[in-house]
């Protein structure tokens, strides 16, 4: 069977989801495929015509990557023991049938381009994507900078000092930093949020942030902002002496507080997630408060200039509210941090950690694919692997990563260190003399590589960069195989 429609002249490709029914998605649920349709008249103005054998590079990669893992997913579903055995022929048919339909959609857009031979590509050409894949989850092709670690705030300046840097950080090879919490905080680092719209923050001032977002712009870097969604330090008690009543622009009163928060007597339904005990958690299922976050959401998009999100503990809430805010925000990339513990038995790191990915895969699935999640399953399968050289941890039951990259790579952040687990908190810090074997496996494999301030301005930075340089030369991306 086949379809005919019309494309308008803006639009360089179609995205579409492959579901078997109304009830069942083929493997990865909510997840997308992107065929391009680019030809040589094809190209956006923006970039330019001598800008056009790149393109046409890293669109050919990227299309091989989506057919590639079209058929694996093919594969996984038809030898599914979980399928009913009275359906299978019948599943079989229609997924041979989409895979012939995804190869022939392929075909004619490999059809429409000139080849071009490989070493057109200088080696310090950066490959880049045609076209935004969707928003929240960018182009595919990112490459990611913590821009700061836990000590980050003790200068009082930190926005001036990442600025001075902006050009080196550019020039390495990322395409997106990530900056800490911008809000008045009642812990210096930022993660104890207060009054949401005071951006005087122990990292510097407003004017400060504005200036540090426009320097990365001009040296093409988008920047994410990190935003505390789930709780919020009050300013004053309640008559009960409960410190449970905002002010600030958002003045909310206890009914903002999740009922079952058992230190801070909220007034609200109970909560969708897991609390943190430190702050009164935020109930999101009022509508006065999704009201009001989508509001300083889009507010910081416009005022400050931020690109996406990177959103803090999104355990403690329902991911359908992360979507909400999302759909609201339109951030170009947006990443959740689901930490979560592996599964171990008597002290021993289990080989099979399908549980653990699962729930992160969950909550994306929840957020309805609007956002990616750090994968914190590749973390810790990769710390315990390089830790003891038990490489073989590094492929799961089906000989695929066994992280969260293996499941659905388009939305898997990877990284091997941030600022809790290294820096001067060091709650799960990789093996010493280890990080640059785990930055060769995240920068050389699919998902979206995130690497850690303290190991870009030290001893590893020509390395790092190097590995950069590997994945840019080569088209990786996201979903490559």
């Amino acid at each position: 069977s086949g379809a005919l429609f019309t494309l308008d002249e803006e639009h360089f490709g179609f995205l579409f989801v492959l579901k078997l029914d109304d009830n069942t998605w083929l493997k990865f649920k909510e997840d997308d495929f992107y065929v391009p349709l680019l030809g040589i008249s094809s190209v956006p103005g923006q970039y330019g015509q001598s800008d056009s054998t790149s393109e046409e590079i890293s669109s050919k990669s990227y299309t091989d990557g989506i057919i590639n893992e079209i058929r694996n997913l093919v594969s996984g579903l038809s030898s599914e023991k979980s399928q009913k055995t009275k359906k299978k022929e019948v599943q079989e048919s229609i997924l041979q049938e989409i895979e012939q339909l995804a190869a022939e959609a392929y075909s004619i857009f490999r059809s429409s381009i000139t080849t071009v031979p490989e070493e057109v590509v200088s080696e310090t050409e950066t490959t880049k994507p045609a076209v935004k894949i969707s928003s929240g989850t960018g182009t595919g092709f990112e490459i990611l900078c913590q821009g700061f670690n836990w000590e980050s705030h003790k200068s009082g300046r930190w926005y001036m000092e990442l600025k001075e840097k902006a050009s080196e950080i550019s020039s390495l090879g990322f395409t997106v930093i990530w900056l800490p919490p911008p809000t008045e905080s009642v812990s210096p680092e930022g993660y104890m949020p207060k009054d949401l719209y005071n951006l005087n923050s122990r990292y510097g001032t407003i004017d400060e942030l504005k200036e540090l977002v426009k320097s990365l712009h001009e040296v093409g870097m988008k920047v994410l902002g990190d935003v505390v969604l789930n709780h919020r330090c009050a300013h004053f008690k309640n008559q009960n002496g409960v410190w449970n009543i905002f002010g600030g622009r958002l003045n909310w009163d206890d009914r903002a507080v999740v009922a079952d928060d058992p230190h801070f007597q909220g007034r609200g339904n109970k909560s969708s997630g897991d609390n943190f005990h430190a702050a009164p958690n935020i109930d999101h299922s009022q509508e006065f408060v999704r009201k009001d976050l989508k509001e300083w959401l889009g507010w910081l998009r416009e005022e400050i200039g931020y690109d996406g999100w990177r959103l803090d503990f999104v355990r403690g809430f329902w991911g359908g509210y992360v979507k909400d805010y999302l759909e609201a925000s339109g951030p170009y990339f947006a990443v959740g941090e689901y930490w979560d513990s592996l599964s171990y038995t008597y002290g021993e790191m289990d080989h099979n950690q399908d549980s653990h990915r699962q729930r992160i895969v969950d909550w994306i699935n929840a957020t309805n694919g609007t956002a990616g999640a750090f994968d914190v399953t590749t973390k810790g399968i990769l710390h315990s692997a390089l830790e003891r050289c038990e490489y073989w941890r590094l492929s799961d039951q089906k000989g695929k990563p066994p992280g969260v990259v293996g499941w659905w790579p388009s939305r898997a952040v990877t990284f091997i260190e941030n600022h809790d687990t290294g820096s001067t908190q060091g709650h799960w810090r990789f093996p010493g003399g280890k990080e640059m074997q785990g930055y060769a496996y995240i920068l050389t494999h699919p998902g979206t590589p995130a690497v850690f301030y303290d190991h870009i301005f030290s001893h590893h930075r020509s390395e790092i960069a190097s590995l950069i340089s590997v994945r840019n030369r080569n088209g990786i991306h996201c979903r490559s195989l």
